[in-house]
C-alpha cells in the first residue's frame, strides 16, 4: 500500500515542495507540489531522483570508528565515548584552536546544519574555523557587511517584477539560483521576457542563461570588477544616477571610479567601449532593473570588489529597495526587527591565520589555509591537531586536494558527520551518519533570508526513523556535549539552553513584544514534538511576523504553520531601507575604507593580459555537490567531466573532440577528455566542479566507475581575494596539451625542446 508526503527539496538553493510517494519506508517517486506556495509544482532533475538519492545504497547507516587502523562498524555509545576520547585531550594540552571545524555546503541545507553548528564553534571556543563559504560567496558576505553593517543582509532581485535584469557569472538554469532562492528561475526569466523586459547575461562561456538572454556579452575571465566599474563611471561621466536615500559616499565613489572609463577596461574585459556604455545607459533608462552576480564574479581576484561594484549599481540607479529592483528578503524566523539607527557595524581581520597571516572573514578562515594550518609548524600557536568536518569533502572542494589529503593523515584525531565515506571522511577516526532526508524534519532558516518572496514552511520526517539510526539533531547535539567536556550529558539539554538563553535576552530587550516577561513562562508555551521543533517555534513567535507569545493572535507559531502543510505565503519583498542597516552611521556607507584600500588593486589589473589559457568552472543542473556522482539517475548525458575548449584553441594545441588532454596548472595536472565547443569563448577552457573520486578506502561505488577529475587539484591555494579570502577558482592561467602515449613527448614539450 503506498502513502504519499510533502517534502521540501534539500538538494539546491530552489527550495522547491514536492509530493512524495511512499512504499513502506521507501520513497519510489517524487513530483512537484502543486499547491506549494513557493515552487507551485515546479521540479528539476535533482528533485525529481529524490528517491534515489534517499536510497543510495552506498549510505552508511550505523557509525564509524577507527580501530587498529582500520575504520569498523561500531554503536551510537562507541562512537561518542571515542569522540569524547579523541577530541578533549586535544583540547586540554593545546588549547581550542588546535581543534579545526570545517562546515560544508549541506549544512544550509538540513535543520541541523542551521541550528547546531554556531553551539558548536562557541562551545569549543575555536578560531579555527573553515567553511565553504570561501570558495563560494564570502565576498557577497564581505560586501554587504560593508555596505549594510550586516554581512547577511544580501538584497535579491526582485525576479517576478524587474523590467530589466542583468546577470553576470551567473547561470540560473543550471544551478537553479545561488544567493537568490526562486523556484522555476527558467520560468521566471522566460516570465520577464514575455512581459517585454530584458535579460542581459555576462559570462565568458555560452550557457544555457546566456542564450536565452537578449544580449549576451563574453567577457574575459576575472575582469567582472573592471567591467562593472566602468559601467558605474559611465552613470556618474553621463549623469544617469538617481541614488537611493539612505546612503552616504556617493561622491566618493565617483572619484574613486573616475578612472574606471570603457576605454580604459575595454582591453583588459575584451569588451568594447561602446558596448559597455550600452550596458550603462540601458540599465539607467529601464523602469526598474537589478544586477545579479554570483559565483562566477565571487571567485576571481577582485570578488569583493565585484560584489560591491553590483550593490553600487542597483544603488546608483535607484533599484536598491524598491519593487522590480533588488530588495531585502524578510524571513519567519529573522530575529525581532528594531528600530532604525546606527549599529555595531562589520569588522574584518579580527585575527589572523597562524601561517599565511589571513585576515578571519565572517569569523572564518579561508579553507584553502586548511592544509598549511594541519602540516605547517609555526612559533604562532599550535597547528591545528585535530578536526571536526560537518557534511564537508574539502579534499575535493578545496585547493589542492593532495597536499590537503596527506594533512588529514597526519591528524592526532579527525570526526566526519557525513552519509557516505567519501574522498574526506575516509580519513576520520571517527564517523557519524545523519540518516537520509525523507527521515529528517526540513525548514530553510538560511535560504529564506534570500527567497524571491516572502513566505514560510515546515516538513516533518516523511519516513520514521529506521531503527539503529539517529536524528541528524541528535547527532550534532552529541558531539556538542562530547567535545565540550559534557560527554553523557542528555542531548536535550543542548536545545534547553538555546531556548534558556534566546528568551532570556528577549525578555531584556525594549524593542522585543516579550520584553519584562518571565522567560519560564514563554518557555512552557513551547510547542513541538522535539526540541528543534520548540526552537523552531520560538524563532517563528519571536520573529517578524510572530503572535510574540500572544501579543499578536493572528500572528505565526509552530502550531499554525503544521496547519498549513503548503506553507504559508507572506507577500512579495518590500522596501525595508533603514531597518536592516547595522552601520556605524546608520546609512548605507558606499565607500568603506577596506574597498577605497582596494582599489589600487583593481586599477593594476587595468595592465594584466593572461598569455594563454584561462580556466572557468562550471555547473551542471543534474549535480551540486560531489556526493550527487554516487546517483545514477544523476550522472551521464550532459553531466560529464570533460574539458570544454574553442574550437580555434582545439586546433592551434592539436586537441581532438574525446580525445585525452593534460591540464596543468600551479597545484598541479590532470587529464580529462576534451569536448570541443563554442559555448566557451576562445582563450578559455572549462572543467567542472566535485569529481575526482578515484582515491582508495572511498564508498561511492557508482562515482568511481566514472570518477573524473579533481579541477581544484589545478590550484595550489595561494590565489585569494585578499578581502574575503575567497579562493580563485576562476580566470586561473593553465597549459593544455593532448595526452600523449608513453614516452611520447606533448606538443607543449616538443615546442620547448625546439626553442
Amino acid at each position: 500500500m503506498s502513502r504519499t508526503a510533502l517534502r521540501i527539496c534539500p538538494l539546491c538553493e530552489a527550495t522547491c515542495g514536492l509530493t512524495l510517494t511512499i512504499e513502506g519506508t521507501r520513497v519510489t517517486h517524487a513530483r512537484g507540489d502543486r499547491d506549494d506556495v513557493f515552487s507551485k509544482g515546479f521540479i528539476c532533475p535533482k528533485g525529481a531522483s529524490f528517491g534515489a538519492v534517499d536510497g543510495d545504497p552506498d549510505r552508511l547507516r550505523t557509525p564509524l570508528v577507527r580501530r587498529d587502523g582500520e575504520l569498523r562498524e561500531a554503536t551510537w555509545e562507541e562512537a561518542f565515548d571515542a569522540v569524547a576520547a579523541g577530541i578533549r585531550p586535544v583540547v586540554e594540552r593545546y588549547g581550542p584552536n588546535s581543534v579545526g571545524v570545517v562546515l560544508g555546503n549541506p549544512n544550509v541545507h538540513t535543520m541541523a546544519g542551521a541550528l547546531y553548528p554556531a553551539v558548536l564553534l562557541a562551545g569549543l571556543g575555536t578560531r579555527s574555523v573553515f567553511t565553504a563559504s570561501t570558495v563560494d560567496q564570502m565576498p557577497k558576505h564581505v560586501s554587504s557587511g560593508l555596505l549594510y553593517g550586516d554581512a547577511n543582509a544580501i538584497p535579491v532581485p526582485d525576479l517576478d517584477h524587474t523590467d530589466h535584469l542583468l546577470l553576470i557569472g551567473a547561470n540560473p538554469l543550471e544551478s537553479n539560483g545561488s544567493l537568490c532562492t526562486a523556484p522555476d528561475f527558467p520560468g521566471k526569466l522566460k516570465a520577464l521576457k514575455a512581459r517585454g523586459g530584458t535579460l542581459v547575461v555576462i559570462d565568458p562561456r555560452r550557457t544555457r542563461t546566456a542564450k536565452l538572454a537578449d544580449r549576451h556579452i563574453a567577457v574575459r575571465p576575472g575582469t567582472d570588477a573592471l567591467l562593472l566599474a566602468a559601467m558605474a563611471q559611465v552613470l556618474f561621466a553621463e549623469g544617469l544616477t538617481e541614488p537611493i536615500p539612505h546612503v552616504q559616499g556617493v561622491e566618493d565613489v565617483a572619484d574613486a571610479l573616475r578612472e574606471f572609463t570603457p576605454e580604459a577596461v575595454a582591453a583588459a574585459c575584451d569588451v568594447e567601449a561602446d558596448v559597455i556604455r550600452t550596458l550603462a545607459r540601458e540599465l539607467a533608462a529601464a523602469p526598474t532593473a537589478a544586477v545579479y552576480g554570483r559565483i562566477g564574479s565571487c571567485t576571481v581576484p577582485h570578488g569583493t570588489l565585484a560584489s560591491w561594484l553590483v550593490d553600487v549599481l542597483n544603488i546608483l540607479t535607484g533599484n536598491l529597495d524598491r519593487p522590480g529592483g533588488a530588495l531585502f528578503p524578510q524571513a519567519a524566523t529573522d530575529r525581532t526587527p528594531r528600530p532604525a539607527g546606527p549599529g555595531r557595524g562589520f569588522a574584518l581581520g579580527r585575527w589572523h591565520s597562524r601561517v599565511s597571516r589571513h585576515p578571519e572573514a565572517k569569523g572564518e578562515l579561508p579553507l584553502s589555509a586548511l592544509a598549511e594550518e594541519i602540516d605547517t609548524a609555526t612559533e604562532e600557536g599550535e597547528p591545528v591537531r585535530a578536526l571536526l568536518a560537518v557534511a564537508a569533502n574539502p579534499v575535493l572542494s578545496a585547493p589542492d586536494g593532495d597536499r590537503l589529503d596527506k594533512a588529514l593523515d597526519s591528524l592526532d584525531f579527525m570526526v566526519s558527520v557525513d552519509p557516505y565515506l567519501n574522498e574526506t571522511s575516509r580519513h576520520a577516526d571517527v564517523v557519524l551518519p545523519p540518516p537520509p532526508p525523507s527521515q529528517s524534519p526540513h525548514h530553510d532558516f538560511a535560504f529564506n533570508t534570500l527567497a524571491v518572496r516572502n513566505q514560510v514552511r515546515y516538513t516533518r520526517p516523511a519516513i520514521p526513523l529506521e531503527p539503529g539510526r539517529m536524528a541528524e539533531t541528535e547527532i550534532l547535539a552529541r558531539l556538542i556535549l562530547a567535545v565540550t567536556g559534557m560527554h553523557g550529558a542528555d542531548p536535550a539539554a543542548v536545545d534547553q539552553m538555546v531556548i534558556d538563553q534566546t528568551l532570556g535576552k528577549a525578555v531584556k530587550g525594549p524593542h522585543s513584544p516579550v520584553h519584562g516577561r518571565d522567560p519560564r513562562e514563554l518557555a512552557a508555551r513551547l510547542t513541538g514534538d522535539t526540541g528543534p521543533e520548540r526552537r523552531l517555534d520560538m524563532m517563528l513567535r519571536l520573529g517578524p511576523y510572530g503572535d510574540g507569545f500572544g501579543v499578536r493572535p493572528d500572528g505565526l507559531t509552530l502550531e499554525k504553520l503544521l496547519a498549513h502543510p503548503h506553507g504559508i505565503d507572506l507577500g512579495p519583498l518590500r522596501p525595508r531601507l533603514p531597518q536592516p542597516l547595522k552601520t556605524a552611521s546608520g546609512k548605507v556607507e558606499l565607500l568603506p575604507q577596506p574597498i577605497a584600500d582596494d582599489l589600487p588593486r583593481l586599477e593594476r589589473a587595468l595592465e594584466e593580459r593572461p598569455d594563454g589559457l584561462v580556466l572557468v568552472g562550471r555547473r551542471h543542473l543534474r549535480s551540486n555537490n560531489s556526493w550527487m556522482h554516487n546517483v545514477p539517475a544523476l550522472t551521464g548525458g550532459s553531466n560529464r567531466c570533460t574539458l570544454h575548449i574553442h574550437p580555434e584553441d582545439a586546433e592551434r594545441l592539436g586537441v581532438r573532440d574525446g580525445a585525452p588532454v593534460r591540464v596543468k596548472g600551479a597545484g598541479g595536472e590532470v587529464t580529462a577528455p576534451a569536448e570541443v565547443t563554442d559555448d566557451v569563448r576562445r582563450g578559455v577552457v572549462s572543467l567542472p566542479h566535485g569529481w575526482g573520486h578515484n582515491r582508495p578506502g572511498t564508498r561511492l561505488s557508482h562515482a568511481a566507475t566514472d570518477p573524473g577529475v579533481n579541477v581544484n587539484q589545478l590550484l595550489d591555494g595561494r590565489l585569494l581575494d585578499p578581502l574575503s579570502g575567497n579562493a580563485v577558482l576562476n580566470g586561473v592561467p593553465v597549459e593544455v596539451a593532448p595526452e600523449t602515449a608513453p614516452g611520447c613527448a606533448s606538443v607543449t614539450e616538443k615546442l620547448t625542446a625546439l626553442t
